[in-house]
């Protein structure tokens, strides 16, 4: 069966790949994003699209006026912010990282699709390969390369929006029970750094408890983005090789579960917008390499990823639809 097919979205050219249970579309020219991941079986359309034309406005511009829809890499890092260390020291990192902005280069055979890029501001290749190592799972195998002779630190993340309803349920480790706060509408679940425990949260604004675990109705008013406390694979809950972080609809019963090697991606982050920014509802699970989304905090906490003075640094990421 040839998996992939070259398509077009939007008057953008597209690769689609599809097995007997899902099928996938990744635009190469922006950011190498996935703009649609679908359950074959069902019909079910798991990523998020706002109603802008699909585009960005081009390296250093902020997320919030390209499309923000789908799923797109934050590398190397989340915030806009400088490059703490040297040799880099000072350089800048624009918002959601150099790589979401700009077009891919690919290549295909009939079983995969690979994308790569390379650094802005830094000498490294990011290359991710799209498999299906089963009907029901699309793999995503990533390498950083450091083409320079000093150790480059980096940010990593996953950031898949997907559409949601309330009542939906989100799952993570039975290990992780601490968040920590990085953005907050309103406040109300406090300010960056603030802890809260998993999953009942305490609202300020409310005085009660808030559920992360389930998908809150569109209220207009809250959106959050938070790191869990701990790292992955550490704890019985999430085993000693792998992590995983999932969201099932109880009122259908289809499920979305992210699985990754937890000894280099050892930490996982929830954004859940339920219309307090942009007016936008949804939600994404992002298991990163590193924890809270500025460079140059995730260095002195010392909760970040390091690519060796010539080296590589593998990982992936399957995700699987039931």
């Amino acid at each position: 069966m040839n998996q992939w097919r070259k398509t077009e979205v939007e008057g953008w050219d597209a690769w689609t790949g599809e097995t007997e249970q899902l099928v996938v579309t990744i635009v190469p020219e922006l950011g190498g994003k996935a703009v649609s991941l679908q359950n074959r079986k069902t019909g079910r359309e798991w990523l998020w699209r706002s109603d802008k034309p699909l585009g960005n406005e081009g390296y250093g511009t902020s997320f919030a006026a390209g499309d923000e829809s789908g799923w797109d890499e934050m590398f190397p890092a989340i915030d806009a912010g400088a490059y703490p260390q040297a040799p880099w020291q000072g350089r800048a990192i624009p918002d959601h990282g150099e790589v979401w902005s700009r077009a891919w280069e690919h290549q295909t055979t009939s079983l995969a699709l690979t994308c790569r890029i390379g650094g802005v501001q830094f000498p490294y290749v990011l290359e991710k390969t799209y498999t299906f190592p089963a009907a029901d799972t699309l793999r995503t195998e990533y390498t950083v390369a450091n083409l320079s002779g000093a150790p480059f630190s980096f940010l990593w993340a996953a950031h898949p929006l997907l559409q949601v309803r309330e009542g939906m349920k989100l799952h993570v480790p039975n290990d992780l029970k601490v968040i920590e706060v990085s953005y907050s509408a309103e406040g109300r679940l406090g300010a960056f750094g603030s802890k809260q425990p998993w999953p009942l949260a305490h609202s300020s604004i409310s005085g009660g408890p808030v559920d992360l675990s389930t998908v809150e109705p569109n209220a207009g008013r809250f959106a959050e983005k938070y790191y869990f406390t701990g790292r992955l694979g550490l704890g019985s809950g999430s085993g000693s090789g792998s992590g995983y972080a999932g969201i099932s609809d109880p009122a259908t019963g289809e499920a979305l579960t992210f699985y990754f090697p937890a000894d280099k991606v050892p930490y996982l982050a929830v954004w859940a917008n339920y219309g307090g920014f942009g007016g936008n509802y949804q939600l994404a699970l992002e298991p990163a390499t590193g924890r809270m989304d500025e460079l140059a905090h995730a260095v002195r906490e010392g909760e970040v990823a390091v690519v060796p003075a010539r080296g590589v640094y593998r990982w992936h990421l399957d995700v699987t639809l039931s």
